[in-house]
C-alpha cells in the first residue's frame, strides 16, 4: 500500500494556500507524516538596470525574505490546528521551478496545494503555477479548491479537514490499479467510503446498455481487492455519457470529499491527454482531486507513482 511520509504544501498567504494547508495537515496527521510549508518569493525584476542602484535593491531583497520566514513561521502556528511536525523553507526564485526542485530534493511524496492563488484567476482556469506543478510533478498532487458542501471538522477542531467519501476513476487499464491503491489507502486511512466509477463514453445505439453495463460492473468488481472489500466501504458505479461530466455529476450528488484520478507519463499532460477529462475535472470539480501520474514501471512508494 502506498506511504505517505512527507508532504509538500506550498503557501503564499492567499485564502486558497490557506485551505491547502488544511487538507496537508489532515493527510499529515492520518499518516504521520512531515509536512514541508515552502513559500517562494518571486524573483524581483527592477525597472531599471540593476547597476543603478544595487545597495538598495539588495536590501529590498533581504526585508522581503526576512519578511516572508517570520510570515510562514506565523501563518504555521496560528493554522496548525492537530500537532502535525512541520518544516518551513522560504526561497527566492522562480515558484513553479522551485516547488518541483525541492519535491524531487526531499523526495517528497505528496503535493498539496490551491488551484488558485494570489493571481486571481477565474473558477474555469487553473491557477498558471499549480498547472505547471500537475503536469511535471514527481509525485502525486492534491489539486485544492473549495468543496461545494462543508467538510466534516472534529469539534474544538475548525480547520481539521476530514473525508468520508471517496470516488476513484478507472477505465479497467493495468495502470488505473496504481491509482486505485491510492484511494484505497486514503480512504482506510480516514475510514471513508470508497466508490469506484467506471465511465462508458462510447455505446453505439445498438448496443446492449444492461449488458455493457453489467460487463462494467463485473470489472469493477474484480479490481477489489480482498483487504479492500473487507477493510473499507465499497461502491461499485457505472455511468454512460462523457466521462467528465458524469464524473462531475456523481461528486456533485454523493457530495464526494475526494476525487482520485490518474493521468499517464509525466511531462505528458498536454491538452490531448490531461485536457480531456482530469484536467476537466480538476477545473470544474465540486471538491479537491489528487492526481496520480501513472508510471511505466510499477512502484510500491506513493512518491514514485
Amino acid at each position: 500500500m502506498p506511504l505517505i511520509q512527507r508532504i509538500l504544501c506550498p503557501i503564499d498567504f492567499s485564502g486558497f494556500s490557506v485551505l491547502a494547508f488544511d487538507y496537508a495537515q489532515s493527510v499529515a496527521s492520518h499518516y504521520k507524516a512531515t509536512l514541508l510549508l515552502q513559500h517562494v518569493v518571486d524573483s524581483l525584476r527592477p525597472y531599471y538596470p540593476y547597476h543603478a542602484f544595487p545597495d538598495s535593491f539588495d536590501e529590498i531583497c533581504r526585508k522581503l525574505r526576512a519578511n516572508a520566514v517570520e510570515q510562514l513561521q506565523e501563518f504555521a502556528k496560528t493554522n496548525n490546528c492537530c500537532g502535525v511536525h512541520t518544516q518551513s523553507s522560504v526561497q527566492d526564485g522562480d515558484v513553479t521551478g522551485l516547488i518541483l526542485e525541492v519535491a524531487e530534493e526531499r523526495a517528497v511524496n505528496l503535493i498539496v496545494m490551491g488551484t488558485h492563488g494570489l493571481r486571481g484567476i477565474d473558477h474555469l482556469t487553473l491557477g498558471s503555477v499549480t498547472e505547471k506543478v500537475l503536469r511535471k510533478a514527481p509525485c502525486p498532487v492534491l489539486a485544492v479548491c473549495k468543496p461545494a458542501h462543508d467538510s466534516v471538522t472534529q469539534a474544538g477542531a475548525p480547520h481539521l479537514v476530514e473525508v468520508h467519501r471517496v470516488v476513484c476513476c478507472t477505465d479497467f487499464s493495468e495502470p488505473s490499479e496504481q491509482v486505485l491503491e491510492h484511494a484505497v489507502s486514503l480512504a482506510a486511512k480516514y475510514c471513508a467510503e470508497l466508490s469506484l466509477l467506471h465511465v462508458i463514453e462510447h455505446m453505439s445505439s445498438s448496443s446492449d446498455v444492461e449488458n455493457e453495463t453489467a460487463r462494467a460492473l463485473e470489472g469493477l468488481e474484480k479490481q477489489i481487492s480482498p483487504w479492500a472489500r473487507q477493510n473499507i466501504v465499497t461502491k461499485l458505479v457505472v455511468r454512460i455519457g462523457k466521462a467528465y461530466q458524469q464524473i462531475v455529476q456523481l461528486a456533485l450528488e454523493s457530495q464526494t470529499d475526494l476525487l482520485v484520478m490518474g493521468v499517464r507519463g509525466r511531462h505528458a499532460l498536454d491538452l490531448a491527454v490531461f485536457g480531456s477529462t482530469t484536467y476537466r475535472v480538476v477545473q470544474s470539480g465540486p471538491c479537491p482531486v489528487l492526481v496520480v501520474h501513472i508510471a511505466k514501471d510499477r512502484e510500491g512508494n506513493m512518491g514514485k507513482a
